[in-house]
């Protein structure tokens, strides 16, 4: 609305000029009247020509490089990307500078604007480079990209648009875990058998060829796989028997503020580690993660099932409206026995104690990572995790996702 108003503005501005001028020449005359008119109808004759500037028609394309850690060739929430665009303008309307301005929609429907500027050259060309603020994981795209252009009085706009669509995805931050001693004490019971640790002996038997995962040692690399196929892959061997393990996201926030917000992006965070972890090492690792939807991944090994969790962690959220207990038990057909679950949660008191009884009826092994906060230590309500403590069952705390691989290599936090 106030732009129509101010281009409205213009024009009437401009048709006063104008007709002051032709009065000024039909009733005054002489020289200096034509003069002031011949420049005044030039002026007008320059600002209509604006119009076919060639900006409508402009053309132009977008390259992205992260700024930040990526892994597997992916991008990592937190990191930065630098964005370059090239624009070529057709035509010989002289332009003495041009705005650009690119924008990105997440998958949720954010959108985050970008506005930069450059002088074109003889050529009528140029290009543009910026960078974005630290993403948050999700998908993105690129959409239209616009171009505008003033006068240099700067009365009038023109604009033009060039769409280069891209995707891309940001995935969950992460942090290297090392062998962790929490499967061999949480699979001890009558299900032993079925979550064996990684540290099971592997057997001679080669189980196929997979993909080479980075600190693979050289004894372990498939030669011929690798040479015929021109990518580094691993020699498979066959295990006494495979761990199975189950990561149980908690999506129920009732309050979803900012605060709130950290949490659960920490969670998801401490979730993707695990499945890197279990990737690298072979381990089977599933995912339960319940909330508008249901989503239920059976443990696996491999690759493929990595990717399909990093997918689903990329795009969750906290939507869940039932608390966890409620959510385990709507989960019913699809929990198997035997496996060692890891429940991820911000949640206490009696809601934990009873989902971590309720699987333990089931015959699964409960281990929680407690999504904690300062707050917590000044309540100092630690009576429930004494309670799970004592019926043999691992509890850890986590504040801050670099804190994680210490948590989990050193003692219990009560």
């Amino acid at each position: 609305m106030k732009a129509t108003r101010a281009k409205k503005l213009r024009w009437q501005f401009i048709a006063v000029v104008y007709i002051s001028s032709l009065f000024y020449f039909l009733f005054q005359g002489g020289k200096t009247a034509l003069m002031l008119f011949i420049i005044i109808n030039l002026l007008l004759l320059y600002l209509g020509l604006g119009r076919w500037s060639g900006i409508t028609n402009v053309t132009g394309n977008r390259n992205y490089s992260t700024h930040g850690v990526t892994t597997h060739g992916s991008i990592i929430a937190g990191s930065s990307i630098d964005v370059s665009l090239n624009v070529k303008v057709p035509g010989y309307y002289p332009l003495p500078y041009i705005i650009v301005r690119d924008g990105m929609q997440k998958h949720n429907g954010q959108e985050l604007s970008f506005e930069t500027s450059f002088i074109p050259n003889w050529k009528r060309s140029g290009s543009v480079l910026y960078r974005t603020p630290p993403l948050q994981r999700g998908e993105y795209r690129f959409k239209k990209t616009e171009c505008v252009s003033y006068d240099v009085f700067g009365l009038f706009e023109h604009s033009g648009i060039f769409i280069s669509e891209s995707v891309f995805s940001v995935l969950p931050q992460t942090v290297p875990l090392k062998q962790w001693s929490g499967f061999r004490q949480g699979i001890r019971g009558p299900y032993s058998h079925a979550t064996a640790s990684r540290a099971a002996k592997e057997t001679t038997q080669i189980n196929g060829v997979r993909e080479y995962l980075y600190g693979d040692r050289l004894s372990r690399v498939h030669w011929n796989a690798t040479a015929k196929t021109g990518q580094w892959k691993s020699k498979a061997f066959e295990r006494e028997s495979l761990p199975r393990t189950l990561l149980i996201l908690d999506r129920h926030y009732p309050v979803y503020d900012s605060y709130m917000q950290e949490r659960f992006e920490l969670a998801v965070s401490i979730a993707a580690s695990f499945i890197e972890h279990g990737s690298r090492d072979d381990t089977a690792m599933g995912l339960l993660s319940i909330g508008e939807k249901m989503t239920i991944l059976p443990p696996k090994s491999g690759i493929d099932q990595r990717n399909l969790v990093m997918k689903h962690l990329t795009f969750v959220d906290a939507d869940a409206s039932h608390p966890i207990f409620t959510s385990l038990q709507r989960a019913d057909s699809l929990i198997e026995g035997g496996s060692f679950a890891l429940i991820i949660s911000t949640n206490t008191g009696s809601q934990i104690i009873q989902s971590m009884e309720w699987l333990s009826r089931k015959g699964v092994t409960p281990c929680l990572i407690h999504i904690g906060s300062s707050i917590d230590k000044i309540s100092g309500d630690v009576a429930w995790k004494q309670m799970i403590q004592s019926r043999g069952w691992l509890v850890y705390q986590i504040r801050q996702l670099q804190e994680l691989p210490a948590v989990l290599e050193g003692s219990v936090i009560a």
